[in-house]
């Protein structure tokens, strides 16, 4: 479920806890595929790295590593080190002292020489914390960053223009636009009074313009209220420091099926796009001519 706010809003909460300099001293694998398969490689490759920076990029969190005593050559790994983590459907990162009581989702444990711990909660098992040594492999592949100064609306016409998809799964596509998931594709869908259905290369350049405010809007608000937590199970979204988000009560369209529409009244409806849950208002997003 995390999505561009939820992920960014993690690592803000990350950096303001003073994760920043940490020491890893040792790695605790619960779960080999949640490191890429190989458990005693991963623990002896980050063994004595410090986390040096943390940055997003879609939704990836990419962790820089400064190199540890014994790092490069002769040492337990390479000297240029980061850490690629994707929360997928149900990961979370806590960052609590040794004595804070384990749930049992703990797929990675990172111990830092303050005493503190980083874990790596994932009750799904669908996340991933790998190391890499040439990120770009995996992150090129990304579509721009809807937030960024240079994501314009002639950007975005750009990368919709001559795809004939509908525009959920277009832009659920990690290639065509960065970070973006069900929740805000549904609600920027909605603010740009646009059906999930519509034709993605069929926009208007007015649409476009309208479509591109949306996705910024819904994003800004996301991480303004500190992203989406919805119900209270283990896989819900929650901070490192363990607080929930406040987003879902700004949410328009998403899981309100059958309630009324914050704009006209009208029963918000689902259906199911690219085996998806879509949720729209059928007066305010009419649907499409065939």
């Amino acid at each position: 479920m995390p999505e561009l706010p939820e992920v960014q809003t993690t690592i803000d909460n990350l950096i303001a806890s003073g994760i920043i300099g940490e020491q890893i001293v040792a790695a605790e694998v619960g779960w080999p595929r949640t490191v890429g398969g190989d458990s005693t490689a991963f623990a002896a490759a980050i063994r004595g790295r410090r986390i040096a920076a943390l940055a997003r990029r879609g939704k990836y969190i990419i962790c820089a590593l400064h190199d540890g005593a014994g790092a490069g050559a002769g040492g337990h790994g390479p000297a240029r080190l980061w850490a690629i983590c994707h929360l997928r459907m149900s990961g979370r990162l806590h960052l609590v002292g040794p004595a804070e009581p384990r749930g049992g989702y703990e797929r990675l444990v990172l111990q830092c020489a303050s005493g503190r711990e980083l874990r790596f909660v994932d009750p799904r098992k669908f996340g991933r914390f790998l190391l890499s040594t040439n990120p770009a492999l995996m992150l090129d592949k990304l579509g721009p960053e809807p937030l960024a100064q240079d994501f314009t609306a002639e950007v975005l016409g750009a990368v919709l223009g001559g795809r004939r998809r509908a525009l959920k799964p277009t832009l659920l596509d990690q290639g065509v636009i960065a970070g973006l998931g069900n929740i805000y594709v549904d609600e920027a869908l909605f603010c740009a009074r646009l059906h999930p259905l519509r034709r993605a290369d069929s926009l208007t350049a007015a649409e476009v313009a309208v479509l591109h405010n949306a996705i910024q809007r819904v994003l800004r608000q996301g991480l303004a209220n500190l992203g989406v937590s919805l119900g209270n199970g283990h896989s819900n979204f929650r901070l490192p420091n363990g607080a929930s988000g406040g987003n879902q009560q700004a949410l328009r369209v998403f899981r309100r099926t059958g309630l009324p529409c914050r704009q006209c009244a009208t029963p918000i409806q689902r259906i199911v796009v690219a085996q998806r849950s879509t949720h729209f208002c059928p007066r305010c997003q009419p649907a499409p001519e065939l």
